[in-house]
This record gives C-alpha cells, structure tokens and sequence, in this order.
C-alpha cells in the first residue's frame, strides 16, 4: 500500500536507519532479540548499549513484527515489515490465488506494492515491477523479494522503483494489480474517490491499459459504472473476509457480475475448485471454493427447521451471494432476514460451516441451562444474528458442567428470539 509518508511507527527512524536494519550488520542483533528471555526493560538496555535509540526501537519492533507476520507469511522470520504495511499486506494464500488470475509470464506492474505481500506472488508467475512512493516500502519490498524468491532458480524477473503511482508509466505492462491507500485523509475509508490514487488517476491507468485488478476493502463503496464494467470478487481466508478485488479488461472473466471465493489454507496441498476458473499455481498450499452469482436472486424462507443448519462464509456475505449459494444446495433462511440456513441434507463445501441440530426452544436461560447440563454440555459457542445479546456474556451465563461441546445460535423466528442448540460438523473444509 502506498502513502503519503513514511510507513515507519517511529518517528526517529530514517531510511539509513532502515537500510542498516536489513544490512547484515543488524542481522546479529535480530538473531540475539529473537532468542532474548528477557523482560523488555532489560531488553532495550542491553541493546542500547551498542545501539541508538533508533535503532534499538526498529531491532525489537521488527522481533515482533515477524512474530505476528507468521499468519501472512510462511517465512516471515526471513522477511521485514513496518506495523501499517504489514497490517495491510495480502497474506501469501490470497496473494497467490490472486495471482493465478494473471497471464502467466507476461510483464505486470504492481503499483503501492508496499512491503510486497501481491508482489511476492506476482513474481512467481511474472516479470513484475513493484512501485510505491515510500522509500522504506520500497526498499523492505526489495529485501523481500531477494529473501524469499532469492534461492529460488527459474523465476521471470522482478524489480522496485520509487515512483507516485499516479506517474507510473504503464507502457509494456500486460497488467498491472494496485492497492490505494485508504487512508490518504488520516483515516480509513470505504469511499474509493477519497482514496490515493483516487478514481481519476485509476481512469487513466485504466484507459493506458485496461486489464487491471484494484484491490479494495470488502465494504467499498464503488463508482457506479464500475458495478457494470468490472468482475467484482470478495476474498476470504479461513472466514476471514479479507479483501474485494475489481477486475477489469481481460482480468474480468464475467463483467458485471459477483464471485465469492474461499481461500482456506491447508498443509495437504489438496484443492477444490468450482466455478468458472482454471487456476495454475506455485505457491503455497490451501483449498480454494469460487462462484459466480446473482445478488438478486431471493431467498426463501424454510416453513420449518431442518436437520442441519448452514452458516456461509464471510465472502459470500460480503458479495451478496447468499440466496446464490443456498439454491445451490437446496437450502433455506432459517428466518426472514437472517443469513443461517436450514435443510435436511448436508453437502460438504468450503463456503459453507455445517451444524447438525440438536434442540430449538424460546431463548430462555433457565430452561437452556438445564438443557445443556442433562446433555453434558460444558463448551459452549454462541452466535447470533438479529438480536441484541451479547455471545460473551450469554456463554458466561449459562456456563454448566460438562465435557460435551455445541454450537448456540440466537436469532428471531416468527418475531420471538429462538436458541438453536447444534452440534458442528464441519467448517468445509473436509
């Protein structure tokens, strides 16, 4: 992501002082405040023995940094971060299934690549060139390119130039992928036109070269003629609704239209695909669920509960797909207004959570309590939809005895709130 100014939480910190801290001068330090037992007090004081204050600050953030990076990055111990970049990187699963959209080995430009987390993936498929106007990005960009595709032989090239986006030269591009910052005001917002580089500048990348993906918050609030030009996808991973990417030109395989896909990474290597994608990858391994659908499409309402019900996934949420996904498999809303599902047949998929049903009754806490303890039910998740109680304190409320473990879900039927007591099955993933 690309901004305004330095991507450093610390004000003291220069460029040199980044350059030193991915030298190998500084590698000893990181080695030594990887492996420190120590408190933090004693931490910094013996590393401001030999270091400044400066330096001393960047070594211990960076410690935790690559701690916390380990959810995004398979070797994140060999790569560097700032807090804001890192907070906005595409994890290397959603970068690489993004990537697969690519045509693979021609050039592409990856425009406010920060610290490089699209980038990465790009570079696998890709002669690419990251840009950002950060030095500090560009130059963390750089070292991690070199630190996890350095070894590795066969690659096309990859390059970073310090460069506004808005002055990026598109010529020779067969692509290009741009993450605007949303923060260009000081604080984050869904509203594209007040990100940077805002829609004009986009228009004109667009018009020098049309097949584009514009990665953006999965609550953007878009220009209008971008719902009928684009292909518009919402991304989770392991149910986490990351990222919306508008795909544009040749990068549109259905203009005009919503894909929901699942990214749910795996140790396996095995891969689901439906929908209308051929995926090539060689990256990292997980399972992926993808279709296309239509948001207006109703969903009916079940005249009753069924054996089974289904939770979907953040990114069929997000995309407005639930009522697409629920034809598919048959399935109902549990009530008007609520996205769980019921049905009598449970059909494995990765867009789906499955729970099997065990009890309905009014919300209650009295007689939910003394339910749960005849079943022996001492783990206790609650969900809800469409009411105001609070799942934490509605667990710690009926908090009983027992080795046994449900699923709760609240929500409205026929205007009365109504605790459906489930067993979980399966996250889709099996």
């Amino acid at each position: 992501m690309e901004t305004g100014e330095s991507q450093s939480s610390n004000a003291l910190a220069t460029l040199d002082d980044y350059q030193w801290l991915v030298s190998p001068a500084a590698a000893e330090w990181l080695e030594r405040a990887a492996v420190h037992d120590g408190t933090l007090v004693s931490q910094t004081a013996a590393l401001r023995r030999h270091l400044s204050a400066a330096r001393t600050h960047l070594v211990l953030e960076q410690t935790t940094l690559r701690v916390r990076a380990r959810q995004k990055f398979a070797v994140a111990g060999r790569m560097f971060f700032t807090p804001l970049a890192l907070a906005q990187a595409t994890d290397e699963w959603v970068a690489d299934y993004k990537a697969s959209r690519f045509p693979p080995g021609q050039p592409l430009v990856d425009l406010c690549c920060g610290i490089g987390g699209d980038l990465l993936a790009l570079a696998r498929r890709c002669p690419a060139t990251g840009i950002d106007r950060d030095p500090i990005a560009a130059l963390l960009a750089e070292v991690n390119l070199a630190a996890v595709l350095g070894g590795v032989s066969g690659l096309p090239s990859a390059g970073i130039q310090v460069r506004d986006a808005a002055r990026a030269a598109l010529a020779g591009a067969a692509a290009w992928h741009i993450d605007p910052d949303r923060r260009a005001m000081g604080k984050r917002t869904t509203r594209v036109e007040l990100q940077s580089p805002g829609v004009g500048v986009l228009e004109r990348l667009l018009a020098a070269c049309p097949a584009a993906a514009i990665k953006l918050a999965p609550a953007a609030e878009l220009p209008q003629h971008w719902t009928a030009e684009a292909e518009l996808e919402w991304i989770s991973r392991d149910g986490e609704c990351r990222q919306l990417v508008a795909w544009f030109g040749p990068l549109a395989l259905v203009p005009g239209c919503r894909r929901a896909t699942v990214v749910a990474t795996t140790e396996g290597g095995r891969q689901e695909v439906r929908g209308r994608l051929d995926l090539e990858r060689s990256g990292p391994s997980y399972n992926v669920r993808t279709f296309v659908g239509d948001p207006t499409v109703t969903l009916p309402v079940a005249n009753r509960l069924g054996c089974f019900l289904a939770e979907p996934d953040s990114a069929v949420l997000a995309a407005g797909l639930t009522a697409s996904l629920a034809a598919e498999h048959e399935l109902a809303a549990v009530a008007p207004g609520t996205a769980y599902l019921t049905g009598d047949c449970a059909e494995a998929d990765l867009a789906l959570a499955w729970f099997e049903v065990i009890d309905m009754l009014p919300f209650d806490l009295k007689r939910l309590k003394s339910m749960l303890r005849q079943r022996g039910i001492g783990r206790l998740e609650v969900k809800r939809r469409g009411v105001p109680h609070d799942p934490e304190q509605v667990r710690q409320q009926l908090r009983v005895p027992g080795d046994q473990m449900a699923t709760l879900f609240l929500t409205r039927i026929r205007g009365a709130v109504t605790a459906i007591v489930c067993r979980r099955l399966t996250d889709g993933r099996e």
